[in-house]
């Protein structure tokens, strides 16, 4: 039989790595092609990683807590084809690989035996994390699956400041070794890219020290990238949106008897967006490097929360939508999140986020946009307020604030501004009379 590899896929678009969170399997299980093989942690979906194959597993090569860039190798699988004179090529080649990585790497023979075959080839990421931070592998005791070393092992020593070097001499964080000029040097780097120094802060007496989970690491990353790479820069209008109020609440109750869902005021929000994004398609468009991107679809993330994570799941195609086919959507797409049922799919293609902040009793916010879009737009809640009308009169109106956030790479404050007069325009004359929900 022929052994085959199984790496890291692309759980979603602009997803670069994933966590593997639990293995479904374990080496000498036999599976068919599609079955789940690990439960994979990103900063937008959690997802199962299905086998390609059908066969028996041979070796998982990461272990749980180890993050992996998209196509990096996870495990090896003995297919059911192919001829029984195929060796392991791969897994010698791979192997090989550890073994004469650049990195201050002893042999593994060195070090306290758990188990030679797991502690002896190492994931590429934990190689690469060793490499940048000049980690003696052989001397560092792994609590992974049959002592093989994750990457959580090696954040554990980094953050101690004693790393264990080839001469099996730790190197105190203010040791000027060859080792910690290159730590430093990284650090160093983190610190430019981010902006902050890394700060490590211990815990008082009656202080609760929450875990940090894989997907909350990855989207803090995602959050720090968007905020370092895309300037942000920021606008609001409010709106008017008494006769939208009054709309919605005349049609819900039909809706609901015949639909068997609610209609809440997301899916006429969207709509007034993704109408405006036809007149002003500038804001459907990214940053890449060189070029800005002008996308043709108009693809709308929405945000949706559960109690520690936040996921923006995709509505395809909106602007061909009509209000109850995007309440269908938002629908759909939010039960998948909260049933722990979303696809690396459902995540892919967003070209322009709305996001709910309203929902929560919010009035005004500043969000961060959703890289690599080029906006993200915050509806915020809808409150009764006194207003003077044209007329010089006072009235008790129903009113929203629409908070814009914008990548000035590709914006301006003229566009931006004329595409949220049209929403504005859009929403404050959306009546029973000139708007179709069907």
């Amino acid at each position: 039989m022929a052994t085959e590899q199984i790496t890291m896929p692309q759980l979603g678009e602009s997803v670069t790595e994933g966590t593997i969170s639990k293995w479904l399997v374990q080496p000498g299980d036999t599976v068919k092609k599609y079955d789940p093989l690990a439960e994979v942690m990103t900063d937008k979906v959690n997802a199962e990683v299905p086998s390609s194959f059908s066969g028996t597993i041979k070796e998982l090569v990461a272990g749980e807590g180890d993050t992996l860039s998209v196509g990096e190798l996870i495990c090896y699988i003995d297919t059911e084809e192919g001829s029984s004179s195929a060796e392991s090529a791969p897994a010698k080649k791979e192997e090989k690989k550890a073994e004469t990585a650049p990195s201050p790497v002893s042999n593994a023979s060195a070090a306290p035996k758990k188990d030679t075959a797991a502690r002896g080839r190492y994931s590429p990421a934990v190689v690469r994390m060793a490499s940048e931070h000049g980690i003696d592998l052989s001397q560092v005791e792994g609590t992974g699956q049959s002592g093989r070393i994750t990457r959580k092992d090696l954040q554990q020593i980094i953050d101690s400041g004693q790393i264990p070097t080839a001469d099996n001499k730790p190197a105190a964080a203010s040791a000027p070794a060859v080792s910690e000029i290159k730590q430093e040097t990284v650090s160093q780097s983190k610190e430019t890219a981010s902006g902050l120094k890394p700060i490590t802060f211990e815990s008082m007496p009656g202080d609760v020290e929450i875990p940090v989970t894989g997907i909350r690491k990855a989207i803090a990353q995602n959050m720090v990238r968007s905020k370092h790479e895309a300037p942000h820069a920021w606008t609001m209008v409010e709106v008017d949106v008494t006769n939208l109020v009054e709309y919605r609440n005349s049609v819900k109750g039909d809706f609901k008897s015949k639909e068997g869902y609610n209609i809440t005021f997301l899916p006429f929000f969207i709509k007034a967006v993704v109408e405006s994004l036809k007149e002003f398609p500038q804001l459907n468009s990214m940053w890449a490097g060189d070029k800005i991107i002008q996308k043709k679809d108009i693809n709308i993330s929405i945000a949706v929360a559960t109690d520690d994570a936040l996921y923006v799941p995709v509505i395809k195609n909106a602007d061909e939508k009509s209000i109850k086919g995007i309440a269908r959507d938002v629908k759909e797409l939010a039960d998948k999140v909260r049933t722990n049922k979303l696809s690396g799919d459902d995540m892919k293609g967003g070209t322009f986020t709305v996001n709910n902040t309203g929902s929560f009793g919010s009035v005004m916010s500043t969000p961060i946009i959703n890289y690599p879009q080029a906006a993200i737009l915050s509806v915020e809640s809808i409150v009764k307020r006194p207003v003077v009308m044209n007329n010089g009169m006072i009235a008790v109106r129903d009113m929203v604030n629409l908070c814009l956030s914008l990548d000035h790479r590709v914006l301006d404050g003229l566009v931006c501004g004329r595409f949220l007069a049209r929403v504005k325009e859009r929403l404050e004359n959306m009546t029973k009379e000139n708007t179709s929900i069907y």
